[in-house]
This record gives C-alpha cells, structure tokens and sequence, in this order.
C-alpha cells in the first residue's frame, strides 16, 4: 500500500472519531489527556518510593532511565518525522486544546502513558489492567482533542511499551530478577 494510500485512510479515521467530540465542550476527556502530562508518573513514582518499601524505590529508579530514555527517543523522532498536526494539515478543522509543541507523530502522551504502564504491570501486576486502560484512554483522548491522528497514538503506544520492556529487560539482567 502506497504511503498516500495510508495517510489518506489515517486522516479519514481521526475525522471519523473526532466527529464525536466537535461540537462538545470535552472537560473530561481534556482532563484524561492531561493525566499524560507527565506530573502524575512523577507523583506516582514518588509515592511509591516513599511508601512502599518493597519494590517503590526500584520501581522509581526504573521509571526515571525509563523516561530518560524515552524522551530523547520521542523527540528525535518528532523531529526526524515533522508530520504537522491535524489541524494545521486539515482544511476548517479545529482542535480542543493547543498542543505543546508543532509536530504529532509520534504522540508523547501516549508513549509516556504506555511506558507507564509496562512499568508498573512489572512490578505491581494486579494493576495491569487498569494501567492499560488508562494508557488507552490517554492515547484516544488525544485523537478525540483533535491533536493526534490514530497512527500517532498507535506508534507512541509501540515506542512507550517498546522502551518499558527494553528497560525491564536492562533492569533484570543487572539485577538478577526481582
């Protein structure tokens, strides 16, 4: 399949999902997206650290050569790809929120949120489901926002896991396991 092929068929899925929130207020979904910022890992990372002695500071240390890793990755690629956000792309198409910076593949919401949810499946596998969901749910709200065609949720969702085992891996072969 030819490249304009895919565009083409990316572009005609986000108008199919955003249809659903363009001409909506979207409070909700804008506070699911701004779950991914990035303050709410670090909250996470330091309350596990503080008070739960068992795995919180491995899984703190984990979590900050995770993201060390990811985000230089996520930027370079940003930066290699320059794919412009739907609305500077898309005729009379607006967006709920401003994105942070001009490009949108891949999503770094997303990557961050799955590369969080690799993290703490590991090492608190009870939660799994529900880190998933909501890395889902980041993921989807950012192509609901307008700000991201499904193809970039798709690759930050490969690039977030992809970095999360590759630092699980690192992690365990340094430690012996846990």
């Amino acid at each position: 399949m030819r490249l304009e092929k895919v565009v083409d068929i990316d572009v005609k899925c986000l108008q199919w999902i955003y249809q659903y929130t363009q001409y909506k207020e979207c409070r909700r979904i804008i506070w699911i997206s701004r779950t991914g910022d990035g303050y709410l890992y670090l909250l996470i990372g330091l309350l596990l650290w503080g008070f739960e002695p068992e795995h919180g500071p491995i899984f703190f240390t984990t979590a900050l050569l995770a993201y060390a890793l990811e985000i230089p990755l996520y930027l370079m690629l940003k930066h290699a790809f320059k794919r412009d956000r739907p609305a500077d792309l898309i005729q009379h198409f607006s967006a709920h929120i401003t994105p942070a910076d001009k490009f949108s593949l891949p999503s770094g919401h997303t990557a961050a949120a799955f590369l969080m949810a690799v993290i703490l499946s590991l090492f608190y596998p009870a939660i799994s489901p529900l880190a998933y969901i909501w890395a889902s749910c980041i993921g989807i709200s950012r192509v609901l926002l307008g700000v991201h065609y499904p193809s970039d949720v798709l690759l930050g969702a490969l690039l977030g896991s992809s970095i999360g085992v590759f630092i699980i891996v690192i992690d365990l072969s340094q430690l012996g396991g846990l």
